[in-house]
């Protein structure tokens, strides 16, 4: 028998739901349908927008932090696997075996500690706080349903209200009908059950409006002081969350850094202890470009296609007074008096004014070989052999004790396209004919290679200052070097 009240319950019961979501789907088409109005909330309309804005962004945060502590937990593998590397190959008679040991079990308990504080103060916060959602999100659900009943019962009421008349017309046939069956006394006994059962039926309507109102109303009012108080506190946990990550990972890095200074120290004291068996330091692969040896092919091209260039000496004069070679640099201040007083001669022009040789001073030794021959030429249309070549020493213009044009006369006397100077650090043998050979110490003009593309990956162009100081001659002298066998001084 309590199975079969049981049963009957659970049908009972079963059939109430069935015709509830039956009344529901009916309102909800007559809402879409425009035949039956619809209860809305724009304030929690909002609300739920809010909600489900928030339960995005913390699923992702919380799916981004699980992906991070896979990683930390992966680089923990790493590191260990690395540690445990250098213990193998390090061995037991070098110095600082133990210490290396004690570094390589300090540093695999950090990152273990690392990890299981990310998971206490990130991980588990995180999952507390997306574990309050899934009930109000099936709260907000049942708020809806109860939205429907309530729509349904009002719409049910109104109806009986504005049917008064029909029913009413509904009760008089039957007894129009009855008038002639029926005798008088039973014609009124009639219409008054029906006027009764018409008043039941809006009773009914009514109490059942007044319920599904009631228990709308108190959900809505929770739910109203839920969402957005849920939707403020999200300040909140994001500080405390990203700062426990940060604050986290700010001691993991400073104990770390400690770890593996330690471990410098240990490895400077071995490398100091077997320097005389140091690495060699290589340079990186060349894709063997063979620039300079296209670069020659197209300078002896050229040379061959152009006539010889003629002797830029000067010719001797034709009364054989001597020529002033434009290599001497004999700088005459002062006149001997005989020789001014001596008739039928006359002091030589300068061979340059003195505001050109002021603007020669950039120009120092280009111009110095270019005055000379100019002085000669002035001695032999003079006449006056007899006289030295004068020529006027040139100094740069001082202003408060700072020489002008300092900077461009240092330029000139660089190689063209001159970008900076480096110092070998370690001698380089050259395996090429476009190669320069370093020893260590040699300074090197760095000058841009002529076509970009021919430039590899950590090779530079230059031409070491020795040789371009001697020879000034850049297209026999320039060639490529490993940048990481040189250091930038300049």
């Amino acid at each position: 028998m309590a199975e079969l009240g049981s049963k009957g319950v659970t049908a009972g019961k079963i059939a109430s739901n069935v015709q509830k979501k039956l009344t529901r789907a009916q309102e909800k088409v007559l809402q879409k349908l425009g035949k039956a109005d619809e209860t809305k909330d724009e304030q929690f309309e909002q609300c739920v927008q809010n909600f489900n804005k928030q339960l995005s962004e913390g699923t992702r945060l919380q799916k981004d932090l699980r992906t991070y502590l896979a990683s930390v937990k992966a680089m923990h593998e790493a590191s260990k696997k690395l540690t445990e590397c250098l213990q193998e190959v390090y061995e037991p008679d070098w110095p600082g075996r133990e210490d290396t040991n004690k570094i390589a079990e300090n540093n695999d308990l950090l990152w273990t500690d690392f990890h299981q504080k990310l998971v206490d103060q990130a991980l588990l916060t995180m999952d507390t706080y997306l574990g309050q959602f899934p009930d109000i999100k099936s709260r907000i659900a049942k708020r809806g349903r109860k939205l429907v009943d309530y729509d349904s019962a009002r719409h049910h009421f109104e109806a009986l209200q504005t049917a008064k008349k029909k029913d009413e017309t509904k009760i008089a046939k039957p007894v129009s009908l009855l008038e002639k069956a029926a005798p008088q006394w039973c014609q009124g006994k009639l219409q008054a059950h029906l006027v009764a059962q018409t008043n039941l039926l809006r009773n009914q309507a009514e109490e059942e409006l007044v319920k599904a109102q009631k228990v709308f109303e108190e959900m809505n009012v929770d739910l109203q002081e839920e969402l957005p108080s849920l939707w403020n506190s999200r300040v909140g946990f994001y500080v405390n969350t990203f700062q426990s990550i940060a604050g986290l990972e700010e001691n993991f890095h400073k104990e770390m850094s400690k770890l593996n200074q330690n471990l410098h120290d240990v490895l400077l004291g071995l490398d100091k202890q077997y320097s005389a068996n140091a690495f060699p330091v290589k340079a990186q692969p060349r894709k063997k470009t063979k620039l300079f040896a296209r670069l020659r092919k197209k300078m002896s091209r050229y040379r061959d296609s152009t006539p010889a260039k003629a002797n830029k000496s000067p010719s001797p004069p034709p009364d054989g007074s001597p020529i002033t070679s434009p290599e001497t640099k004999t700088v005459n201040h002062e006149l001997e008096s005989s020789t001014l007083e001596a008739p039928g001669t006359s002091i030589p022009k300068s061979p340059s004014q003195p505001a050109e040789a002021a603007h020669a001073g950039a120009e120092a030794a280009g111009s110095e070989a270019a005055a000379g021959a100019e002085a000669s030429k002035t001695e032999a249309d003079s006449g006056s052999s007899s006289l030295p070549a004068v020529v006027v020493e040139t100094f740069p213009a001082t202003v408060n004790g700072t020489v002008e044009g300092g900077a461009s006369s240092e330029r000139a006397d660089m190689p063209p396209g001159f970008l900076f100077k480096v110092q070998a650090m370690h001698d380089y043998t050259a395996t090429d004919s476009d190669e320069l050979q370093l020893k260590a110490g040699d300074v090197v003009l760095v000058i841009p290679f002529e076509n970009p593309e021919e430039q590899d990956e950590g090779w530079l162009m230059g031409v070491k200052e020795s040789d371009w100081i001697q020879h000034k001659e850049l297209d026999q002298c320039r060639g490529v070097f490993p940048e990481n066998f040189t250091e930038r001084v300049q």
